[in-house]
């Protein structure tokens, strides 16, 4: 049996869709938990949709105990009132995954796309296909907003060197000369 070394809950927040993907890294490889989405659309009240992000996000950890959690950040847009809904939408994720004590980071839409196709301005559909190659996924869904989701936690995979090291490092120089090859 494989020794899971990590799992990361990327979740792309949304107030009326939000997306997430769960991937493992075993070996310093990542595979595909999961990936979909919460439909909120039907959902009228705002403060209902939040409590539903809450609890989803909470049903996500219950079942698959993510090591760290990765949210995409939301973009500066001009409309106020959107951006207010979509910082709550965030918010109650992050909440959800700090009530069990769970590290959350946010990236950028920019840093995430950068990550999973080295252009920060890739659309969705080209981060989508990406994902598909990296994590050898079958047919990609409908909507990207899970993939969007998932390409926060492949991002934070890129972005933590920590993953999958049983290494502890008293200091500078013993990481230094335990690791010769990354310094320039």
């Amino acid at each position: 049996m494989k020794k899971i070394d990590k799992i990361i809950l990327g979740i792309d927040p949304g107030t009326t869709i939000m997306g997430f993907g769960l991937i493992k890294v075993i070996n310093k490889k990542m595979e595909l938990i999961e990936m979909d989405e919460l439909k909120l659309i039907k959902i009228k009240d705002h403060y209902v949709r939040l409590k539903l992000i809450f609890e989803k996000t909470i049903e996500l950890i219950d079942k698959h105990n993510p090591d760290e959690i990765s949210i995409e950040a939301p973009f500066f847009g001009k409309n106020v009132q959107s951006m207010l809904k979509l910082g709550r939408a965030q918010g109650v994720a992050m909440a959800a995954g700090l009530s069990r004590q769970i590290p959350v980071t946010e990236y950028s839409p920019k840093k995430i796309k950068m990550a999973i196709t080295g252009n920060g301005n890739a659309s969705k559909e080209q981060v989508a296909k990406m994902l598909q190659n990296l994590l050898s996924i079958k047919e990609l869904p409908k909507n990207l907003d899970s993939t969007d989701g998932l390409a926060a936690a492949v991002c934070h995979f890129y972005n933590n060197k920590s993953i999958s090291t049983d290494k502890k490092y008293s200091g500078w120089s013993s990481y230094i000369k335990n690791n010769p090859k990354k310094i320039n």
